[in-house]
């Protein structure tokens, strides 16, 4: 599988797209993420895609109501005319798959297993997004010691505290791995950005990359650097123009590496969050901080 004939339900594939606004890690930091909108409120114009680049959850003082927001702005935009649901795209990260893994805890190999998990989750800031929907790591780590019948009791009760947030379980029911636009050109394709919330594995192809895409971000930097031609001349990694992340564990951004664009600046960590406006062909148009 390339790009071009990537699954729709695990790939967002952003075309026609006259520009792209990618929204960095939100970590939960509500208020930023909200003033960040109200910047966008009058920047995203028909014809441009909003992708999040994953990792909205987990850290910050609150989870939930960054959902909400991110809710409550997606409905904005689409309710202008000629916008359509696949516009806006929430790509998934580390922390959005951590939530994913613990509503399956009851199917780990046994308690140890299954505390290990959470532990590490909980090292990770699972924490805060648990604490969104009234539960706590001390919970999950008494189920997590039990049974598989008291783990599956735990985990409905997460479920059913996520689906008493409207509009939250279908938005993280949505999520998708990665996403890239397809440029036009007199030729035809050129080559376009992928927007991942963490990373890639360049050692790897496309179909091949699995979680890479929220956990290797290391990798990126190596695929950033380029992939040397037959020719000698370094190009993109999988034929993009140009690579951009959300997440990065220095949290150092915006920066750009090579073919590379890493937006994390630390938002939830006390940093600011960004947003940047791309050309389909990886020109960085505008940056945006909150």
């Amino acid at each position: 599988m390339s790009p071009e004939t990537a699954t729709p339900d695990r790939f967002a594939r952003l075309w026609p797209a006259r520009r792209v606004w990618a929204i960095a890690a939100v970590r939960g930091e509500r208020a930023r993420l909200s003033a960040l909108h109200a910047a966008l409120e009058t920047r995203v114009w028909l014809g441009d895609r909003l992708v999040y680049l994953g990792n909205v959850l987990g850290i910050g003082p609150d989870v939930a109501g960054t959902l909400d927001e991110i809710l409550v702005f997606r409905r904005a935009v689409l309710a202008r005319p000629g916008f359509e649901p696949e516009d806006v795209v929430l790509l998934r990260g580390a922390q959005e798959e951590m939530l994913h893994r613990l509503l399956r805890l009851q199917y780990a190999p046994g308690p140890a297993t299954a505390v290990e998990a959470v532990r590490w989750m909980a090292d990770h800031g699972i924490g805060a997004t648990l604490a969104a929907y009234g539960i706590t790591v001390a919970e999950g780590l008494r189920a997590a010691g039990q049974g598989p019948l008291e783990r599956a009791r735990w985990t409905a009760r997460l479920m059913a505290a996520i689906r008493a947030r409207p509009g939250h379980e279908s938005l993280l029911t949505t999520l998708k791995r990665a996403a890239f636009t397809v440029p036009q050109d007199l030729a035809g394709e050129a080559p376009g950005v992928l927007f991942v919330a963490a990373g890639v594995n360049p050692d790897r192809p496309f179909d091949a990359q699995g979680d890479a895409f929220w956990w290797d971000d290391l990798g990126f930097e190596r695929a950033a650097a380029g992939i040397a031609g037959e020719d000698g001349e370094m190009r993109g990694w999988g034929g993009f123009a140009r690579l951009v992340r959300g997440f990065c564990r220095r949290a150092d951004g915006p920066v750009e590496q090579g073919f590379g664009v890493t937006l994390d600046a630390g938002c939830g960590l006390g940093g600011k969050l960004v947003a940047a406006c791309f050309a389909p062909t990886g020109e960085v148009l505008e940056v945006l901080e909150a």
